[in-house]
């Protein structure tokens, strides 16, 4: 019943030729958005690269945010640290593997039968156009250089629960081990 009252309305606004033209007028006035919309909405021809750090930039980063921490516990002004680490970051990018495997089997006379086997696997990156044209390798992720090393020099160095709320706090946040830290004091 209800959709014959639809039906009825839907026919009665179509014989209208009022509606009928600013219905079209509605629906080119929508397209025209649409187009206009895609030709400002536009980006300049470069994307937003996410930001790498050097290296250096890491390892800075690092060290203020332990002496913070260590200024925190020590209550000292004047503390410092200094971390060292393995390698540079690396980039890790995305690899297409392609692997095949193949089975032969030979017979010779009625008694000897000889079987070769193979397997295949090629590996090569997964290489993206620029808009300049070239080819580069699609990076998925950096990862960032292991930390070697943290040295923290401070003046209350002598107090062990001290020394070792220090070193439990720089390997909690560094998430290394103990060994890779040394607390000394002000000579």
């Amino acid at each position: 019943m209800k959709t014959d009252n639809t039906a009825g309305w839907v026919q009665k606004v179509m014989e209208n030729d009022r509606i009928r033209r600013w219905i079209l007028i509605l629906g080119i006035a929508g397209i025209l958005l649409i187009f206009l919309s895609g030709l400002f909405g536009q980006k300049s021809g470069k994307e937003e690269v996410p930001q790498t750090v050097s290296t250096e930039d890491y390892a800075h980063q690092l060290e203020e945010s332990l002496l913070e921490i260590v200024r925190a516990i020590t209550g000292e002004d004047d503390a410092q640290v200094m971390v060292t680490l393995e390698s540079s970051s690396r980039q890790v990018y995305a690899q297409e593997e392609k692997k095949s495997a193949g089975n032969t089997q030979e017979q010779s006379d009625q008694s000897t039968i000889r079987s070769q086997s193979t397997d295949d696997q090629e590996t090569s990156y997964i290489l993206v156009k620029e808009a300049d044209g070239s080819q580069k390798a699609l990076a998925v992720t950096e990862i960032s250089p292991e930390v070697r090393g943290v040295v923290v020099v401070c003046g209350n160095s002598e107090n062990v629960e001290l020394q070792q709320s220090i070193i439990d706090a720089v390997t909690t946040a560094l998430q290394i081990s103990s060994t890779r830290v040394c607390v000394v004091g002000k000579g």
